[in-house]
């Protein structure tokens, strides 16, 4: 049975939008994954950790076979893959992929809380995920609806961010 999941990925080390590339093709090779939507790439100022580089945020919406610890398991292999190391919360990074949404499952866990915990609160987050699916509905609200509740909305589509990893996916 194929669940309906997005996903957040992101990232200001090295070229964010060719890890990003480089993820979505690792995600498509993998017999249990199709991948439905992409959102554009949207350039995002730091969040939680403010000394360091701008980020790069987008999101997409996959169906998977893949019980959702299996699916955080391919994403934090295709992090390591990227370069990702772990040393800092909020510090900067080559690729970080979150789960966002798991089917309409609600699951708390050691390492794996889903929804994330805090969507609501992240425009980098939400922004494209209204992208991709913006009738989605998070505590009783659609995901343009929280969108619209954020005061800091410090997020901007890159435009020529998306063009390159446009070309990259279909080339």
């Amino acid at each position: 049975m194929n669940i309906a999941a997005t996903l957040g990925l992101g990232g200001n080390l090295g070229d964010p939008v060719a890890a990003f590339a480089a993820a979505l093709v690792r995600l498509r090779a993998h017999d249990a994954v199709e991948l439905k939507a992409a959102s554009s790439v949207w350039r995002t100022a730091p969040w939680g950790k403010l000394d360091q580089p701008e980020f790069r945020n987008m999101a997409v919406l996959i169906e998977t076979s893949l019980p959702a610890e299996d699916l955080l398991a391919l994403c934090l292999d295709i992090e390591r893959q990227s370069g990702r190391e772990r040393r800092e919360r909020w510090g900067p990074r080559t690729l970080d992929i979150d789960i966002l949404t798991y089917g309409g499952e609600v699951i708390d866990q050691p390492g794996l809380q889903i929804p994330h915990p805090r969507i609501a609160e992240r425009a980098f987050v939400l922004a494209p995920l209204a992208e991709i699916a913006p009738g989605m509905r998070l505590a009783g609200h659609s995901v343009p609806e929280l969108l619209a509740t954020l005061s800091d909305k410090d997020v901007s589509q890159d435009k020529a961010g998306t063009s390159r990893l446009q070309a990259a996916l279909s080339g």
